[in-house]
């Protein structure tokens, strides 16, 4: 029994593994300058906690995830430093009153993990996309919720066995 268990652990992180494999974690100090720069100016306060890179589209991206304020922040960025969206951490009581109605309709008792603001930046400006959730149902799931701005749930994920990321 020990020995199944180890193989289905193996593989399960061997499958998460792989999941990410695209994604390699970069060390803060070997960070492209214009992002450093870029990240400086519009988080001036900000500590750069974390960063990774990879290919989207063809093109290298990198997520650095920053603490501003106390709370987190991803912000994807291309390695000229122009900054094309952000995830913000957010307290679940700033949700918009429609997203929280949803909420409260379909997972009544839930127990919210992380609250995000996705946001795209186009030419310099801010545009909020949707909220990612990350809940814990009443009878224990963990499940990723990704609600429009006007309340609309467009995709729901359940999180079997992964460890939160974020």
């Amino acid at each position: 029994m020990k020995h199944f268990l180890s193989l289905v652990t193996l593989l399960a992180v061997g499958a998460f593994a792989a999941i990410r494999a695209d994604e390699d974690k970069v060390p803060l100090d070997k960070l492209p300058k214009p992002i450093v720069e870029a990240l400086k100016k519009k988080f001036p306060k900000a500590e750069l906690v974390e960063a990774s890179k990879e290919i989207e589209d063809g093109k290298t991206e990198y997520e650095v995830t920053i603490k501003d304020d106390g709370k987190k922040i991803d912000v994807t960025l291309t390695a000229e430093g122009t900054i094309l969206g952000l995830e913000k951490e957010m307290a679940a009581k700033d949700l918009p009153k429609a997203v929280t109605e949803t909420l409260e309709s379909k997972y009544a008792k839930a127990t919210y993990k992380m609250v995000e603001a996705v946001i795209k930046i186009k030419d310099g400006k801010e545009n909020l996309e949707h909220y990612e959730i990350l809940l814990v149902t009443a009878d224990k799931k963990t499940v990723e919720v990704v609600v429009t701005i006007d309340g609309k749930i467009t995709k729901t994920e359940e999180k079997k066995g992964e460890k939160e990321e974020k």
